[in-house]
């Protein structure tokens, strides 16, 4: 289940976005779409970054099942709508195309994938979400190729 609090005035589209989340989990997920002011917060607070950035990722660190039926949320992904239509201009694709690209970064990081640190296995499972949904090149790509 994918909650979104959109404090912005831009269309999310939550069908890709809930498409993406089923294809990786079942687990609750909350999504925040803000403006750079806010993420900015944000990113001060939990990271000591006083700077605004794309995307963050908050997983909840408790694996608990609390019943069959009923287990604990994943996490909450937070992300820039100030970014989202930057980068997507940026990259001529769509406002929708680059908010469904960092949705997935910060899913992939609330499961516990790390580009920073890892052999390459975020980028290898970015690029097959990616391929399955029929998007642009990812946010790990993008970086490496600049």
């Amino acid at each position: 289940m994918l909650n979104i609090e959109n404090f912005t005035d831009t269309s999310v589209p939550i069908e890709l976005l809930e498409n993406i989340a089923q294809s990786l989990t079942s687990r609750e997920i909350d999504l925040t779409i803000c403006n750079n002011e806010t993420i900015q917060e944000y990113n001060k607070e939990y990271r000591q970054k006083d700077q605004p950035t794309d995307v963050l990722s908050f997983p909840i660190e408790n694996d608990i099942i609390i019943s069959d039926e009923n287990v604990m949320p994943l996490g909450s992904i937070v992300i820039s709508i100030d970014f989202v239509v930057s980068k997507a201009e940026e990259f001529k694709h769509t406002n929708s195309d680059e908010l469904a690209l960092l949705f997935i970064h910060g899913l992939l990081h609330i499961l516990g994938y790390d580009h920073e640190i890892d052999s390459g296995e975020m980028r290898e499972k970015e690029a097959l979400i990616i391929q399955r949904f029929n998007l642009p090149k990812s946010l790990i790509v993008r970086t490496e190729e600049n």
